[in-house]
């Protein structure tokens, strides 16, 4: 088995790959996720939020592939996650206040999340990688139900303010795109990028049958 590492403290991100074979070493990037949007907003003011997913999966590939020195790993994979409502980005609420607000804006519409991959060979250093984004469609909760999540306190460290795979899940109506790319990982995705790097899925991720 190749040792892969996920640039990512997402446990939503690390239960996906577990469940797909993948058994990876986590590395937190500790990029400072705000410095790149800024310098990527003076760069081009017309930056889309689906370009700024890619951007921030990019610079924490980018930091831990650079950072690796152990010549048994093999892959590093980073990703981020934003939601799109009305043009705009919705990262991580980071507050109750926000985390609210953002419920309110959403409930009974629909918003797009978008998740950026970037896939880093360490043996040669050639990378792959791109979005996906998947159409959410939210409930017309009720303002007790907002208040009632947002006080799990799930919502204000994921982006957009709510999951698929936790506490969140009940308030999503349906998801018009693969859902492992709301959960922040789009699967068939990283099959691709595996292709496109010239390696097969299985001889990456393990088969339990």
């Amino acid at each position: 088995m190749t040792s892969f590492v996920l640039a990512s403290a997402s446990p939503a991100r690390l239960g996906l790959l577990r469940a797909a074979g993948i058994e990876p070493q986590v590395v937190v990037s500790e990029v400072d996720e705000d410095a790149v949007e800024s310098l990527a907003r003076q760069q081009d003011p017309g930056l889309t939020p689906r370009r700024l997913a890619q951007l921030l999966a990019e610079a924490k590939g980018d930091a831990v592939a650079s950072r690796t020195t152990d010549e048994r790993v093999r892959w590093v994979l980073a990703c981020d996650s934003v939601l799109e409502v009305d043009g705009q980005v919705h990262g991580k609420p980071g507050t109750p206040e926000v985390a609210r607000e953002r419920w309110q804006q959403v409930r009974g519409r629909s918003a797009v999340l978008h998740t950026g991959h970037h896939l880093v060979d360490m043996r040669d250093g050639r990378t792959a990688g791109g979005p996906a984004s998947a159409t959410v469609r939210f409930a017309s909760v009720t303002d007790a139900e907002v208040e009632g999540y947002v006080a799990t306190g799930e919502p204000l460290h994921v982006a957009g303010g709510f999951t698929l795979d936790g506490l969140g899940a009940p308030f999503v109506e349906s998801i018009e795109g693969h859902p492992s790319t709301v959960v922040g990982l789009c699967l068939p995705l990283l099959r691709r990028l595996l292709t496109d790097l010239g390696t097969d899925w299985w001889s990456v991720a393990q088969s339990r049958a």
